[in-house]
């Protein structure tokens, strides 16, 4: 072999990778100590772009298309090297490879809990996971970024490299979103695409990527929010609360009578549609917690009867008196028929 044939060989005249791994992000073509000869045929595919590294400093970044290194068509190469007298001779140079396409079904997860802000639970603890799809969109920041000077970027190190980045993001995302934990636990589908206009700002800054999509397939919060969400949920279900409240009572009066303690129960029942009527009728209404049992206006008349007391409280005269033999009300009797104070009849329903 002669010497013109032992330096062609150390040339490269085609640069060309083809990809047959499907999980590969990013390729430095070998070059084995070769130098890139003037005239060269680089070949980028579609789903690729070439990113060419000069003694560390990024020059040309290349589309899919043929192209032929000449000085015309690598000004920025040529700029770095500062060839004074056109691009002639043999140089070394890294080319990356990049593979744009998308890449689906990528895992992603808190490890740790994620604080949110809620405005009816305040600071709340919630984990997520689902999964994401992305590409590439600016090689060089990704080059810088993630990928580094890996000959051959794989998925797999990506999914761990990207794990904890992507799973920061969202945190910051869902943080700045303000969406409440019933919202976050029950529109997973609508958040997973609202939140993609406030991640990808961030993963294109930082990373050079972009996310397809991004879906939250679960999100978990502590068991005693869920106690929360599930009494929240079991309140709306009742609806009116004074319907609920005579719909009780009605099918208490079916059952028939519990003893002292369904009484008691009918009785505090009574009061609260009482309390309902009187309201509507413009009536002052009879409070419950810590205040006087009867208005101002009959505030002369310090014994109740039974009768008085039924009255006010919409149940018959004899639960009334029932109560009061069982125990569970304080009244005294006087004569023939027992007398109920005001404060006693209060202690009772605030018990």
């Amino acid at each position: 072999m002669g010497i013109l044939d032992f330096l062609k060989g150390q040339l490269i005249d085609i640069i060309e990778w083809n990809d047959d791994s499907r999980d590969t992000l990013s390729y430095r073509f070998p070059d084995e100590d070769k130098e890139i000869k003037r005239g060269a045929q680089l070949i980028v595919r579609e789903s690729q772009k070439v990113q060419c590294v000069y003694l560390g400093e990024f020059g040309d970044t290349f589309n899919p298309g043929k192209h032929t290194l000449t000085t015309d068509n690598i000004p920025i190469l040529t700029t770095i090297k500062s060839w004074k007298f056109g691009f002639e001779s043999p140089f070394k140079a890294d080319i990356y490879y990049l593979n744009t396409r998308v890449f689906t079904g990528n895992k992603w997860g808190t490890s740790n809990p994620v604080m949110m802000r809620d405005n009816d639970f305040g600071i709340v603890r919630a984990r997520a996971f689902g999964t994401y799809d992305f590409r590439i969109i600016e090689p060089r920041l990704f080059l810088k970024e993630v990928a580094g000077t890996d000959h051959q970027f794989r998925l797999d190190e990506f999914a761990e490299t990207m794990r904890s980045r992507i799973v920061s993001v969202f945190s910051e995302a869902l943080a700045s979103a303000n969406i409440p934990v019933l919202d976050v636990a029950q529109r997973y589908s609508e958040l997973g695409s609202s939140l993609l206009p406030l991640i990808n700002p961030v993963v294109g800054a930082k990373y050079g990527l972009e996310m397809t999509s991004f879906i939250v397939e679960n999100v978990s919060v502590p068991p005693e929010v869920e106690a929360a969400i599930d009494k929240r949920s079991s309140m709306s279900a009742v609806g009116n609360l004074n319907d609920f409240v005579k719909f009780q009572m009605a099918q208490g009066m079916e059952k028939g009578g519990g003893g002292a303690g369904g009484m008691a129960t009918e009785m505090a029942v009574g009061l609260a549609i009482a309390q309902q009527m009187m309201k509507e009728q413009n009536v002052p209404s009879v409070p419950v917690q810590g205040t006087t049992m009867v208005s101002n206006n009959s505030a002369k008349f310090d014994l109740l009867t039974p009768t008085e007391a039924a009255e006010l409280l919409g149940v018959s005269e004899s639960d009334v008196v029932a109560t009061i033999e069982s125990g569970d009300l304080k009244g005294k009797k006087i004569g023939s028929t027992y007398r109920i104070s005001r404060t006693a009849l209060n202690e009772f329903l605030n018990s």
